[in-house]
């Protein structure tokens, strides 16, 4: 008579769920980063008119955008800020994208020079040189 084999069933394969795991997590991700791109912008403003201006060209390095409401009001994010907590703001993204980054103002056209001038200086003292404002191009008549 002859003895049974035991062949151990064993399937080899790869387990998906931690691959899955990562790409909805990079979805979420995705979709919680352009929701704050969006609001970025927004945020309804009467921009002033500039005789040259260039397109808003999409660059590699990362960019916070400050908005100026006519009534003075700084908003970063979506998210009202006050001038003095403006620099510590500044100065933590720089130290977290590793150096350089660009600050985007956005300032009403009502709103006086009074209202930038924290966002210069929070920039100067961050040590942020990189520092453009978004205004709408005069049309050619």
């Amino acid at each position: 008579m002859r003895a049974p084999v035991y062949r151990p069933v064993v399937r080899y394969g790869f387990n998906m769920t931690p691959m899955i795991d990562v790409v909805f997590l990079l979805v979420i991700f995705f979709l919680v980063s352009s929701h704050l791109a969006r609001n970025e912008t927004q945020v309804k403003l009467e921009l002033p008119i500039a005789q040259s201006s260039s397109d808003d060209i999409p660059l590699e390095i990362p960019r916070i955008t400050v908005n100026v409401k006519p009534d003075g009001s700084l908003w970063v994010a979506g998210r009202s800020i006050a001038a003095e907590k403006l620099e510590p703001l500044l100065q933590s993204a720089k130290t977290k994208e590793g150096g350089e980054i660009e600050v985007r103002i956005r300032g009403s056209r009502q709103a006086p020079y009074a209202n930038v001038e924290p966002i210069l200086l929070a920039c100067t003292k961050s040590g942020i040189w990189n520092v453009t404002y978004a205004v709408y191009k005069e049309e050619p008549r």
